[in-house]
This record gives structure tokens, sequence and C-alpha cells, in this order.
């Protein structure tokens, strides 16, 4: 068990190690990369102070205050909505003090553990798939209306895992396959003929526009100049980055490509199958149900977050603001991404 949890650990630290050269580099270029370098590390210390917090204290009871979680979240999106802080057309962070939060990221938390305790309620399916779909819907509208696309997508990713996982009648899993289906057909015919939402949203959404015209977009332009201009080792920065926006955010990896070459993404590839790898060997190692769950929630929501960014960086998805897990720069989705590996590791620890 502890060479398992040692092999995640690796992998991350390696990751940190990727994440904070790549802006070390950057500042040499532009000096207002000094900034994030230091705010990078500092965020780092901070997810590895919270993550070995987490593991030593019993969080076994987490899932008897979901319900109280899940409030004070929702309560935390409502006023992001109110008073909130717009990035990028998107008014989905809090801002306290110098420090600037974003409760849609740590909502998937919330959410996940929330969805599993009521999953397990023995009551008729019907009764509690519609639960689950009410406890899923909230938090997603109020992402929607900020709106941040990639929050909804995971929620909703967070519930089908659930629903998945959970012991319901066949005819039900077929009936959302097939809703799923279509939804992801509608999905597609609507990003090749926009003009459908274009009548239901602004013009003027920037989020909505990154996510309609991606392949004509400035950013998706440099993303790919700097892919096809980078060779399988780079020796020095690819100054095509320094106009290259959300560079050490949603572009995290082809600024890493950018800055060390093509190597540099298997690296971080097999360094993420090193993580799920792992993650998949706990779920053999007992038989909670809560816990199992939790730990196939996170490895399907962390292996969805990597594929969309991967495609993302490589023009072959449209960019609705997702990061790549412990690489880019971000507080909030570094934080949440400490707390849910501490989280599994507490209830292993619990369990073993």
């Amino acid at each position: 068990m502890k060479h398992i949890k040692r092999n995640i650990l690796i992998s991350i630290f390696l990751l940190m190690i990727i994440s904070v050269i790549n802006i070390y580099n950057a500042k040499y270029l532009n000096s207002l990369y000094t900034y994030y370098y230091i705010k990078d590390i500092i965020w780092y210390v901070l997810g590895f102070i919270t993550f070995f917090f987490i593991t030593k204290i019993n969080t076994k009871k987490i899932f008897n205050i979901s319900f109280i979680l899940y409030i004070i979240n929702i309560i935390l999106l409502i006023l992001t909505l109110i008073i909130g802080k717009e990035i990028n057309g998107s008014k989905g962070w809090l801002k306290i003090g110098s420090i600037s939060i974003q409760p849609s990221e740590f909502m998937k938390l919330t959410l996940t553990i929330f969805l599993i305790k009521v999953s397990l309620i023995k009551e008729k399916n019907s009764k509690n798939i519609l639960k689950l779909i009410i406890i899923t819907f909230i938090p997603s509208l109020l992402v929607f209306l900020e709106p941040d696309t990639g929050g909804v997508i995971f929620y909703i990713i967070i519930f089908i895992t659930i629903l998945f996982t959970k012991n319901i009648n066949k005819k039900y899993k077929i009936i959302l396959g097939i809703s799923l289906f279509l939804i992801f057909i509608s999905g597609i015919y609507l990003i090749k003929n926009p003009l459908l939402i274009q009548k239901i949203f602004s013009n003027e959404s920037y989020r909505i526009k990154r996510i309609l015209n991606y392949k004509q977009s400035y950013q998706m332009d440099m993303a790919l100049t700097n892919i096809y201009s980078t060779p399988f080792i780079r020796n020095g920065f690819n100054k095509i980055l320094l106009y290259l926006p959300e560079g050490i955010t949603d572009f995290i990896l082809d600024f890493t490509i950018g800055n060390f070459g093509f190597i540099s993404l298997y690296i971080i590839l097999l360094l993420y199958l090193n993580i799920i790898f792992n993650l998949c060997k706990l779920i053999k190692s007992f038989n909670d149900k809560k816990t199992n769950y939790l730990i196939i929630s996170f490895i399907i929501m962390f292996f969805i977050n990597i594929a969309i960014n991967v495609s993302m960086n490589l023009g072959t998805f449209p960019i609705i603001g997702i990061t790549l897990p412990f690489l880019s720069y971000g507080g909030s989705s570094l934080l949440f991404y400490f707390i849910f590996i501490g989280l599994i590791f507490s209830l292993v620890n619990k369990d073993t």
C-alpha cells in the first residue's frame, strides 16, 4: 500500500517541478511571470501542507456532513454570481483580501461526496435518481450562469459516474446511455452550427465566442504555431509563447512543449498514467463502497480533465477553460486536487 501512495506522490511532485521550471524560465522573457512564479510555489506549498493535514485526520465522517458542505458551497456559488470577480467574461471568483478563490472547483469534491452519500440510500431507483439529478442540477445552473462551461461538464461527469457505479436497474442505465448519446450528438451539431447558440446567448460573451470560434481564434493560432515549430527536444524558449493567452493555465501543456520540446508531452502523459494506474490499484485493496466510489469518481474526472485539456492544446476540442491537474497555474484548482487526493489517502489509511 505504501509503495502505491509513494508512486502517486512522486508523479505529483515531478509535475510540480515541471510547472515551476516552466514559469521560472518564462520570467526571463517577461518580468510579469516573476509574480506568477512566486505565487505558483506558494500554492504548491499550501497544497502539500493541506494534503498532509487531511491524511492525518479522521475523514470517515465527511460523508455524514456532506449535506452541510454542499449547502455551504451552494451559498458560495450564489455569492460569486452577486459579488464575484469577473475574469475573461466569467464571474467565477470570490476575492478574499489579496486571494481569489473559485468555489466551482471545490464544488466538484463536495458534489461527489454528497452524491455518493445519497446514492447509497436504500430506496426506489426512480426516487433516488431524481434526487441525484436535482442535487447536480442546482450547482450546474449556478456555474452555467457565471458562465463556466468546464465546471458544468465536470458536474455532469460526476453525476454520470456515480449513477453508473450505483447498482441501479439496467433499464435506467440504457435510458441514460441513449440520452447522453443524443446530448453528445446535439452538442457536436451546435458547435458545427453556432447560429442557434448565438440566438440564445449574447454575441459579446467571451466564453461563448471562444467555444464557437476556437479553430479561428488567436489563442489557438498561437498554440498550434508553437506546436508545429517545436522540435522533439528543445533547448531554449519559443518566443511565440509570449503571445499565447492563458499560457500558464489552460494552455500550460502547449507552454511546456514550447519550453522543453515534444518529449515533455510524453513525460507528462506517463506521469498522469502512473497516477491513474496506482489509483486503480487502491480500488482492489479494500471493499468499502464509499471510498471505492470516491476513487472511481476521481479517476474518471481526472482522466477526462486531462483528455479535454490535451485535446484543447492540440486544437481538436473547443477552449472551455479547463486546466491541467497539478501542472497549470491556479490556486483553487490545485488545492482541489490536493484535497481530493488527501481525502482518498486518509480514507484508505482508515480502511487498512
